[in-house]
């Protein structure tokens, strides 16, 4: 598992993170609940790790939902807060 991801998990349960406009929207769209997402965070699969992506490094991880929905979501790191960013959630294809 990546370092990264390991520094967003800690944040999150932390409660040290943010949801976008972007991402809430996309919560909304898809009838996800934002503790749904937090949640599944904690044992979720990581896909990529992208440590040079601007504005900030990010991960994408897939995670099974309460229900049995699977999920992919994008996790960035602030650096300069040493918070964690939800960035976007989405149905994988």
């Amino acid at each position: 598992m990546g370092n990264l991801l390991q520094r967003i998990r800690a944040a999150v349960r932390e409660e040290r993170y943010l949801v976008t406009v972007h991402a809430g929207e996309r919560l909304e769209e898809r009838g996800i609940t934002e503790w749904q997402v937090v949640v599944a965070l904690e044992d979720a699969l990581l896909m990529s790790e992208r440590p040079r992506s601007r504005p900030n490094p990010s991960v994408v991880v897939r995670a099974r939902m309460p229900g049995g929905i699977e999920i992919e979501a994008v996790w960035a790191w602030l650096q300069g807060s040493r918070r964690a960013k939800l960035a976007t959630v989405y149905f994988p294809e």
